[in-house]
C-alpha cells in the first residue's frame, strides 16, 4: 500500500492496528513527512496468509475507514500479480538489450508481451529474446502518427500493459497516451538538458569541455522532458575522453540509470507527488 495524506498524528498507529487486528503481519514499513508542503507519505506491506478480509474488499474497507478521515489518497497492490512492461525503441539497442537481459536473469518481476518500434532495426533483439516485436512508421511529417498511436493503444489494451519502457525511442508521447498511463510511462536521456539539446549532445558536451556527464530517467508528462524524477546517476570525465569515449560512458549510465528506475517502479517502491517523487528503500 502506497499512500500519501496531510499530516496528522495517529495516521501509521491507526494502520498498523488495522492490519494486525486482522491478523496481517507486517513485512515492510517506511514513512516521510514533507514539511515545507506538511505531507505524510507511506509504503505499508503485509501478508494475507492469515488475513481476516478477503483481497477483493481491502481497498473499500480501507477506503471507507481511511479517505475521508485523513484525506488520504492511496494505492493497493498485491505482489503476486506481476506487471505488463511494453518496451518502446528505436535504433539504438543498449537500453533495450540491458532491459532483456535483466528480465531473463529474473531481476525483473514483470512479464513483456510485447516490443513496440517505430523501425525494424531491432527486431533481431526481440526474436532471441522471444518477444513479440511490432513496427508502426512514423512519417516524416507526422501525418499519420495519430493513427499510429491509435493502433499502438489497441495493442497495449489488448495485451493488458501496466507500464511502458521508452528505452531510447525517439518519438514525442502524445498527450493521450500519457493519460491513459499516467505516471506510468518510464523515459531515460542524458541529462544536459536544456543545454545541448538535438543531435549528438555527447559531442557538444565534449566541444564544451565539460567535467560531468549523467543520465536521468523520469515519468513521462505532456511538458517534455519534464515529469517526476525517478533516477539520476553522473560520471566524471575528463581531457583525456573524447567525443566516443563520452558516447560509451553515456549509453552505460543511460542503462543502469533506466534499470533501476524501472527495478524501483516493479517494487512499487516510487510515490509521485505533485512533479516529484518519492522513493522509498
Amino acid at each position: 500500500m502506497l499512500l500519501h495524506c496531510p499530516d496528522k498524528q495517529g495516521i501509521i498507529s491507526e494502520l498498523t492496528k488495522f492490519i494486525t487486528d486482522n491478523h496481517g503481519n507486517i513485512m515492510y514499513l517506511d514513512q516521510y513527512v514533507d514539511r515545507e508542503d506538511d505531507m505524510f507519505f507511506m509504503r505499508i506491506e503485509w501478508e494475507l496468509e492469515n488475513f481476516l478480509i478477503p483481497r477483493d474488499k481491502i481497498k473499500d474497507i480501507i477506503d471507507t475507514l481511511y479517505t475521508e478521515r485523513f484525506q488520504m489518497h492511496f494505492n493497493l497492490y498485491f505482489s503476486d500479480v506481476k506487471p505488463r512492461m511494453a518496451i518502446f525503441v528505436s535504433k539504438m539497442s543498449h537500453c533495450l538489450y540491458d532491459l532483456l537481459a535483466r528480465w531473463k536473469a529474473g531481476e525483473f518481476n514483470v512479464d513483456i508481451p510485447c516490443i513496440v518500434s517505430n523501425h525494424e532495426n531491432l527486431r533481431y533483439v526481440a526474436e532471441q529474446f522471444g518477444i513479440p516485436y511490432h513496427v508502426w512508421s512514423i512519417k516524416k511529417d507526422h501525418s499519420n502518427k495519430a493513427e499510429v498511436e491509435t493502433a499502438e493503444m489497441e495493442l497495449l489494451k489488448k495485451e493488458k500493459v501496466s507500464f511502458i519502457v521508452l528505452a531510447r525511442y525517439m518519438q514525442i508521447i502524445s498527450d493521450e497516451m500519457i493519460k491513459s498511463y499516467p505516471n506510468h510511462i518510464i523515459n531515460i536521456h542524458h541529462s544536459f538538458l536544456p543545454a545541448f539539446i538535438g543531435a549528438k549532445p555527447y559531442h557538444q558536451a565534449w566541444e564544451r569541455g565539460v567535467k560531468i556527464i549523467g543520465a536521468t530517467s523520469h515519468y513521462v508528462t505532456a511538458e517534455l522532458d519534464a515529469g517526476p524524477i525517478i533516477e539520476q546517476d553522473v560520471t566524471r570525465i575528463s581531457h583525456k575522453d573524447t567525443p566516443e569515449s563520452l558516447v560509451l560512458k553515456g549509453k552505460d549510465l543511460e542503462k543502469i540509470v533506466l534499470s533501476r528506475a524501472v527495478t524501483k517502479h516493479i517494487q512499487r517502491k516510487v510515490l509521485t507527488y505533485k512533479n516529484k517523487t518519492i522513493i522509498f528503500q
